[in-house]
């Protein structure tokens, strides 16, 4: 796997865009395309569900090089053996934790990344040693309909300060992607606008070749 500060294209397998289609299935197509980092995201799954469906996919991003993140759920990636897991700013700190080597006893390579919504959030959550940050949302988005955009100005602020890999999310297309690039991101997560293309593994290469004119 690449290290992250040089990953780009950050990709998902939500449950709620799979319509019918198998993770695993997903996740092939995702690796094909060339994502750099593959989250799995399960809001609408049992934990024994959404382990099956870690099991069913870690062996395609092993395979491909891919990072595989687990959302929500640091038990099962511990007990799966992904790389990676992220969460939300509550996730964490609401939940009594100061720092994420709190979390790698079991497994000190185990990368752990971090939401945030504005900057006193990005800072706190690389005090905390998080191994990268999520900034966003950036767009108004229907994955989150409820979230509040932070739109260009955090991103740009972002650029300036935030040293640790850092990923822009939220609504992020390949209409406004020059927007979000000429303000800094150079790491992108992206989750309807792949999920929903025809073709995902044709998505997700338009998408790495537009990131790939932004130099890191």
């Amino acid at each position: 796997m690449k290290p992250l500060a040089e990953c780009r294209l950050y990709t998902f397998v939500d449950t709620a865009y799979l319509r019918g289609r198998a993770p695993e299935t997903v996740a092939r197509q995702l690796c094909d395309g060339g994502s750099d980092i593959l989250q799995l995201r399960a809001k609408d799954k049992s934990p024994e569900e959404i382990r099956r469906m870690t099991e069913a996919i870690l062996p395609v991003t092993n395979a491909a090089g891919v990072w595989l993140v687990i959302n929500d759920h640091l038990p099962i990636t511990a007990e799966t053996g992904a790389p990676a897991c992220h969460l939300g700013q509550e996730d964490f700190f609401d939940a009594g934790h100061m720092h994420v080597s709190e979390l790698k006893t079991q497994n000190l390579k185990l990368k752990i990344g971090l939401s945030s919504h504005a900057p006193a959030q990005a800072q706190r959550a690389i005090a905390a040693g998080a191994d990268y940050v999520a900034i966003g949302p950036v767009f108004a988005t229907g994955t989150k309909p409820t979230a509040k955009p932070v739109t260009l100005e955090y991103v740009r602020w972002a650029a300036r300060e935030v040293k640790v890999p850092w990923f822009a999310i939220g609504g992020i297309n390949l209409e406004n992607l020059d927007e979000v690039l000429a303000v800094g991101a150079r790491r992108i997560c992206v989750v309807s606008a792949i999920l929903n293309a025809p073709d995902v593994a044709e998505a997700c290469r338009e998408f790495k070749a537009r990131l790939g004119s932004a130099t890191i």
